[in-house]
């Protein structure tokens, strides 16, 4: 059975297209922290953001010896490829994003239903 993410995969590959919706999940990200909560490998999502960096569609900063990237909202490219995301990320299946965004950084109270949180807003 095809993922709703995979035509997004296939035109980007795995870890570009999973680090970018987390990017538009949560609107910024470490190397380190996507591939713990995504299950990638560390260097192969290090090298996705400098390339997407490369590119002018993430920027970063340090923190402490780490380097947060985010979603440069000041280029065109950016904004249309986060507007592309954003209709793939609509597209999931609530079980599907539950499962995708399964790692939280804050307890959930208990019993609280999930529910997709408002995409961060990358300018578009």
């Amino acid at each position: 059975m095809e993922s709703v993410h995979e035509p997004l995969e296939s035109l980007l590959g795995k870890t570009a297209a999973q680090l970018l919706l987390y990017l538009f999940h949560h609107g910024e990200a470490f190397p380190a922290g996507v591939a713990a909560d995504l299950g990638l490998s560390e260097t192969g999502v290090r090298h996705q953001c400098r390339k997407l960096e490369l590119a002018g569609v993430l920027i970063s900063k340090p923190v402490g010896r780490a380097r947060v990237y985010q979603v440069q909202k000041k280029s065109p490219l950016a904004r249309r490829l986060m507007s592309l995301v954003e209709v793939v990320y609509e597209g999931i299946p609530q079980k599907e994003l539950e499962a995708l965004f399964r790692v939280r950084r804050r307890p959930r109270r208990e019993g609280k239903p999930f529910h997709p949180r408002e995409p961060h807003d990358p300018g578009v």
